[in-house]
């Protein structure tokens, strides 16, 4: 044994990426600060996301080929707003600002900010009175396009060297541009879908900073595999196996760097979807051989939650009992010296956000729980520089079943956070079986891939309904499916009533207990994704 486990929030940077070119985005706190970074790596390019207050020399040993300074939710007009480190205007690396990040390069660089012009939010039209570097082959002088706003305050003064390249009325220095030191500012977004173009001119910013966008699943594939082997060595590695897609994925590429030093712990706790533990059993076990321990433990969970109603209880009861099981299974082995996790690098983000960064953490999990600091093993966490697009697309480069990688988010503490009220066996078969014929229909009907997350709710109500000549009185259900980007908004997805109607007939039919049929159209927010 080594030391104990270290959380995802202390764990170092990753120094993955180091034979590739990279960019480094500075957090101001915007919402949509991962946006860039998934923008970027669509386009081949490395990149991280560090809080402002990121030290010189931490910079600097990054090595990137080019800085972006994000928006955020402050104003440069107050005297404890956020700065961007001065040394990075003096490293000679190309910068873009994004709405703050370009307001604090302006008054940096000596420039005006004010504040008390008018505010602009939303969908926005800029005309295009110039030409510059990121913009080159994107826009074209004289048209007017699209962009996404989101700021109260202005430039009034451009700083020396500074010339306008686009602009609108509440925001007469959209795009600026100094193209002798390769200073860029955006008082737009072109991070979010709703800046048709943006896209296009933060890849024109990569190729600016001399980036090649070389970085890709693949190699990603043989840099983590490398890593891997560099930090085990001959060491032992379990991994929690939950089925999702995360601790999946990292099982299958720790399995490929080590073999059978992993070992991995499948904790039924009674709660899955229809077929979903023997998919896991079948997979890992026949497909992978990757060692597999099934503990099958429904009858300590639901027992356990027998008689629970309260939502916070039912999850601390369920994490409480995942990690005693595990801890049990663990010990059966003689110990290991890693444990591997599925963290992901919008965890680590937030983790950083959550512990002194700028952000402010909007997303609760509902994972399980996190395993006790006294199980002392160091962590492996192989997907932690990933986005959760970006491990699908290692899963499908690993040779993974669709089912599997392409499978919508599914919560830690199951069905039972979709069963309002106790939980019983018999509630969870009834919503196995009408969730189960729910995806059917969704499958059947191609829209699976374009719904981030489908499932249905058993309600703790009862309502008459008429079922041949005789009356019934049993259990309502609400179907929901959402699209999101993150899980942080979602919107509801609009099903047609012809899909929605042959759904209900066939659970009113084919489910005993369930006579009603419900449709959720709540967004988030007001509302979550799942009901508890």
């Amino acid at each position: 044994m080594n030391s104990p486990v270290t959380p995802a929030s202390a764990a170092p940077a990753p120094a993955a990426a180091a034979a590739h070119d990279r960019i480094l985005v500075l957090d101001f706190g915007s919402q949509v600060t991962q946006l860039i970074a998934r923008r970027l790596r669509e386009a081949g390019v490395y990149c991280e996301i560090w809080p402002y207050t990121a030290s010189e020399q931490r910079i600097r040993d990054f090595a990137p080929k080019g800085i972006i300074l994000s928006g955020g939710p402050a104003s440069v007009t107050e005297g404890e707003s956020p700065r961007a480190p001065q040394s990075v205007f003096e490293m000679g690396l190309p910068i873009l600002g994004i709405c703050y990040g370009q307001q604090t390069l302006a008054q940096q660089l000596g420039g005006t900010v004010e504040a008390g012009h008018a505010r602009e939010f939303g969908r926005a039209f800029i005309d295009v009175t110039g030409e510059c570097a990121i913009s080159q082959g994107v826009w074209a002088q004289g048209a007017r396009e699209q962009v996404w706003m989101s700021h109260g305050d202005r430039i009034t003064k451009l700083p020396p060297g500074f010339r306008v390249v686009a602009a609108s009325e509440g925001a007469p220095f959209a795009l600026i541009a100094d193209d002798a030191r390769h200073f860029y500012g955006t008082m737009f977004h072109p991070e979010v879908v709703h800046t048709p173009h943006g896209a296009a001119l933060l890849a024109n910013f990569a190729r600016l900073c001399g980036c090649r966008g070389d970085w890709t699943m693949k190699a990603f594939r043989a840099e983590a595999i490398a890593r891997i082997r560099a930090q085990v060595g001959s060491g032992k590695v379990i991994c929690g196996l939950s089925g999702g897609v995360d601790s999946s994925v990292a099982a299958v590429l720790i399995h490929e760097a080590i073999g059978d030093q992993l070992t991995c712990i499948y904790v039924d706790h009674g709660l899955m979807r229809h077929g979903e533990t023997e998919q896991v059993v079948a997979t890992f076990r026949d497909r992978f051989n990757i060692k597999l321990i099934h503990r099958d433990a429904s009858e300590l969970f639901l027992g356990q939650l027998s008689g629970v109603t309260d939502p916070e209880i039912k999850r601390k009861t369920i994490g409480r009992l995942f990690i005693e099981v595990f801890e049990e299974e663990q010990a059966k082995l003689g110990g290991a010296d890693f444990l591997a996790q599925g963290t992901l690098y919008p965890d680590v983000i937030e983790s950083v956000s959550a512990t002194g960064g700028p952000s402010v953490t909007i997303k609760s999990h509902h994972n399980v729980g996190g395993l006790p600091a006294h199980m002392r093993m160091q962590l492996v966490e192989p997907l932690r520089e990933l986005f959760k697009d970006e491990v699908r697309a290692l899963g499908r480069e690993l040779g993974m079943p669709e089912e599997i990688v392409g499978r919508h988010p599914f919560p830690g503490p199951g069905l039972a956070i979709r069963i309002p009220g106790e939980v019983t066996r018999e509630k969870c078969d009834v919503l196995r079986h009408v969730d189960r014929i729910y995806l059917e229909e969704i499958r059947t009907a191609g829209l699976y891939d374009a719904i981030w997350q489908a499932f249905a709710v058993l309600l703790p109500v009862r309502s008459v309904g008429v079922m041949g000549d005789g009356r019934t009185y049993e259990s309502a259900c609400a179907l929901r499916a959402v699209t999101s980007t993150d899980g942080m908004t979602a919107d509801v997805y609009p099903y047609d009533m012809a899909f929605l109607t042959r759904v209900a007939s066939r659970i009113v039919n084919e489910v005993r207990g369930v006579n009603r049929v419900t449709y959720d159209i709540t967004s988030k927010p007001p509302g979550t994704i799942e009901w508890e």
